[in-house]
């Protein structure tokens, strides 16, 4: 009841402040200007899944990884996930949360989304080891790996993703405060892509190397993509309408990115840097001739290239895709520290992911400019309608 008790003492307290004339603005209603309309988009929260997954993505994604307080328990989870419920609800459409002391930066959520994953941590607190998905768990170690603590692991995942970086910021703070008598930031990864509006809707991004990034996805609102990316709950009932998360933080060489030619950039990746395509193709979304030779009796997409490791060899080894690039400040002797933030989304993270990851650990020649060193999986909770809460599925 803690958290619930200070969300009225700051809803009375900011009752108390707006009726007293200290000076804050007292008497200046009349004169400040008319504000034209302006139209604000939204992306609904209440629903079979959980917003932020099947939603195009937006210009701003920001993920918070948690570690749960020492003695939380189920009860504790609960009582989390009811004021984050509440809050989200009230912030992706545009109202101020119920304890929000700066809800003027609520107004404006432009696709504002909120989104919740379970590490196993959560389960191991709530008493539920039991109904942890077999998958829940750190993906196994990959040999170009060089993970480092701070950017890997959890017992919570908060995604916050909208188009106005300051609706983002806000929305954190306002379920971060709400969250800290039960859990510590473990880390915060703030992701970008272009700024909505820069580009036709559905352009595939690039990242910081100018590489065209998410070509192959299964397409939103068909059955292809709900085979692919949500849980059917056979072996967890609680997880059907959820999905998985892996996080992977990687780091991207610029520098030596910048030596090598745009045919090498080509030959690497196994598409043109220019479009995106295929080089067997002649657009980004034909597919691939991994057969097909050239005049010397090479193979036109090499081996070893990364569109070659990449692709299923399975009927389930596919996920959904979603990157955003990182640009920190650099350090050294370099003028860069950039990277991406990797996301991908799969019913079944050991049957999907993991052996595509596996081969691309094993012979990829990206792999000499890009190194993994964070990494973090999550279940997603199905969605939730009015009057529930996000996970009640699992901790009711």
């Amino acid at each position: 009841m803690a958290d619930l008790s200070r969300r009225r003492l700051f809803g009375v307290g900011a009752a108390a402040i707006g009726g007293v004339g200290l000076g804050f603005g007292a008497g200046t209603a009349t004169a400040r200007p008319a504000q034209a309309e302006v139209a604000v988009p939204t992306v609904p929260f209440h629903g079979e899944h959980q917003a932020g997954v099947e939603t195009p993505p937006p210009a701003h994604t920001t993920f918070v990884g948690l570690d749960l307080r020492p003695g939380t328990d189920r009860a504790a989870l609960v009582r989390l996930m009811r004021v984050w419920t509440d809050d989200a609800a009230r912030l992706t459409v545009g109202t101020g949360a119920l304890a929000d002391t700066e809800p003027d930066l609520a107004t404006a959520p432009a696709r504002l989304t909120v989104t919740v994953g379970f590490g196993p941590g959560v389960f191991r607190a709530a008493g539920l080891d039991d109904r942890r998905p077999p998958w829940c768990r750190p993906l196994p170690a990959f040999e170009i790996d060089r993970l480092e603590p701070r950017w890997s692991d959890g017992d919570v995942l908060v995604q916050v993703g909208s188009d106005d970086p300051v609706t983002v910021a806000h929305t954190l703070r306002v379920l971060l405060k709400a969250a800290r008598n039960t859990a510590t930031v473990r880390w915060v990864q703030r992701g970008f892509r272009r700024a909505r509006g820069s580009e036709p809707e559905g352009t595939t991004m690039r990242n910081l190397m100018g590489q065209v990034d998410g070509t192959v996805n299964p397409h939103a609102g068909t059955a292809d993509f709900g085979q692919v990316v949500w849980n059917d709950g056979r072996e967890q009932p609680w997880m059907a309408g959820g999905t998985s998360v892996v996080i992977r933080r990687i780091h991207l060489d610029l520098d030596g990115w910048d030596e090598l030619d745009r045919h090498g950039r080509d030959e690497v990746m196994g598409r043109r840097m220019s479009d995106g395509a295929p080089l067997t193709g002649e657009s980004e979304h034909d597919t691939p001739d991994f057969e097909a030779v050239g005049p010397g009796g090479l193979r036109i997409i090499p081996e070893f290239s990364h569109v070659a490791r990449a692709r299923p060899m399975a009927p389930r080894e596919r996920f959904l895709r979603r990157a955003y690039n990182y640009d920190e400040a650099p350090g050294g002797a370099g003028v860069s520290d950039s990277g991406l933030i990797f996301v991908a989304y799969q019913a079944d993270v050991d049957a999907q992911y993991v052996p595509v990851q596996q081969r691309l650990a094993e012979a990829d020649m990206f792999n000499e400019w890009s190194t993994p060193i964070g990494s973090a999986v999550f279940a997603i909770p199905p969605g939730c309608r009015a009057g529930e809460y996000l996970g009640q599925g699992l901790l009711a």
